[in-house]
């Protein structure tokens, strides 16, 4: 494998476990700008492969390649509210998730013949009715 002064896109998209479309695409919507050599070939240093890995990191936590691209455009105020919205809805996520288990907790504990009639199923589906705990 090359050095990461001279690494082709075989070999970052090998270093970041991507395919090298997916570095291409990225240079395509502006979220990295590799220089290019003489001969064309694009050239990936370890300061643009940490970036790319950040990219990674903000796509694994929801964040779609234009919002991240937005995110490296936008002023402080964007990005803080942009990111106090991402922030609201893993926190609405991290209580459905939590809400399933407690949900999925009691049904295996449940003795009730017919789940339908256990006042706690019954109670777990009244309020997830009126919040819109379980979709």
């Amino acid at each position: 494998m090359a050095t990461a002064q001279d690494m082709r896109i075989g070999d970052a998209a090998a270093a970041l476990g991507v395919e090298t479309h997916v570095l291409r695409h990225w240079e395509s919507m502006g979220l990295l700008a590799p220089p290019r050599s003489s001969s064309g070939h694009r050239s990936y240093t370890e300061e643009i492969l940490d970036y790319a890995r950040v990219i990674q990191k903000l796509q694994r936590t929801g964040l779609s390649l234009d919002q991240i691209r937005q995110l490296g455009r936008g002023g402080c105020e964007d990005r803080q509210a942009m990111l106090a919205q991402r922030r609201a809805e893993v926190r609405e996520r991290i209580a459905l998730l939590e809400a399933t288990d407690r949900f999925l907790g009691h049904l295996a504990a449940c003795d009730h013949p017919v789940i339908s009639e256990c006042p706690q199923c019954s109670d777990f589906a009244a309020r997830s009715h009126s919040r819109r705990e379980f979709r």
